[in-house]
């Protein structure tokens, strides 16, 4: 009995890897064309299909942008944070707290630093003393924010000018915040595909303890990770400040939710070990786009969380049958 050999070009090929982002592209594309058909027969309304509305809302986007940055490298190590939102609301507390008592470029430290240091206690937590991190981050959600509360008896500061031109001021019809959460993502799209950081992150959320057992620091990588998802929450706190023109404990609310949902959204796995920088990205832009053209043509902005929990839910059952498929 002879056997034939199967050509190599018909030999087991594994999934196309973008898949994934080509179908949220094709789904944001989508949306587009369905609000230029509704700017069409709705001639008297502003347009929401054009250059200077969407640069006008992009700017409702770049904190969760940025945020979404840090929480996607901790989910594909298979972790969460879920205390970014009550970080925004210390961090923009410290910073009005000291406004008008020290210069701005010690408000700024200060307020950076607060962040630093509460993503660092996770990091403590979950990295060193092995605590879950869904644990750790929904006790400090809650402790985060109520401290904000707690110092800030309630009471918004106002009058940021000197903080204004952060989101005002406009290159190219981008704002500062744009530049940066680009510049961000280049980098972390680089580090997480072309460096052993990010072969180390993949492996982690693969395996944890095969990676700790091949010689990877997971976790000296976690503290890390945690501390900068931290220190990222402080920055945007200081562009939510900017663009409010005020600080107060209410600052993020439900920032957590939005990006955990824009991160899986844009195919992280949330069992850890796979995922994209372009996804995230394109995760972001489709919740924004969502959550604005749903108040845009309905004004009700409350079926805003209706739209939230369906794109989660839908994610969540993407990302569980691919992980059937793949096995």
């Amino acid at each position: 009995m002879t056997t034939r050999a199967i050509p190599i070009d018909r030999a087991y090929r594994p999934p196309f890897r973008y898949w994934h982002e080509l179908t949220l592209l094709g789904l944001f594309v989508a949306v587009f064309v369905y609000a230029a058909i509704f700017d069409r027969l709705h001639p008297d309304q502003i347009p929401f299909v054009s250059f200077r509305t969407q640069i006008d809302l992009s700017s409702q986007m770049w904190e969760m942008a940025l945020v979404a940055l840090p929480m996607a490298l901790i989910i594909i190590s298979a972790g969460i944070d879920l205390s970014v939102g009550g970080t925004v609301a210390l961090s923009a507390v410290v910073l009005g707290r000291c406004w008008g008592h020290l210069p701005l470029p010690a408000c700024i430290v200060l307020t950076l630093l607060t962040g630093a240091a509460a993503g660092a206690l996770n990091g403590l937590f979950v990295a060193w003393l092995r605590v879950h991190p869904l644990i750790v981050t929904l006790a400090t959600m809650f402790a985060y924010r109520g401290v904000a509360v707690g110092v800030s008896g309630g009471r918004p500061v106002s009058g940021f000018d000197a903080l204004l031109p952060l989101t005002q001021t406009s290159l190219g019809g981008i704002t500062p915040p744009g530049f940066l959460v680009l510049v961000a993502a280049l980098a972390a799209a680089i580090a997480l595909a072309a460096t052993p950081f990010g072969r180390s992150l993949y492996a982690m959320g693969f395996n944890e303890t095969a990676a700790r057992f091949s010689g990877i620091p997971t976790a000296g990588i976690k503290f890390f990770l945690y501390t900068l998802s931290g220190f990222v929450a402080s920055v945007a706190a200081l562009i939510y400040v900017s663009r409010f023109n005020t600080a107060n404990a209410d600052l993020g609310k439900d920032l957590e939710f939005q990006v955990i949902t824009a991160v899986v959204l844009g195919g992280v796995s949330i069992f850890g070990g796979r995922g994209t920088i372009a996804g995230v990205l394109l995760g972001v832009l489709l919740i924004h786009v969502t959550t604005q053209l749903v108040p845009w043509q309905t004004n009700r902005s409350e079926l805003n969380l209706l739209v939230v929990g369906g794109l989660l839910v839908g994610s969540v059952l993407i990302n569980s049958l691919r992980r059937t498929e793949w096995r």
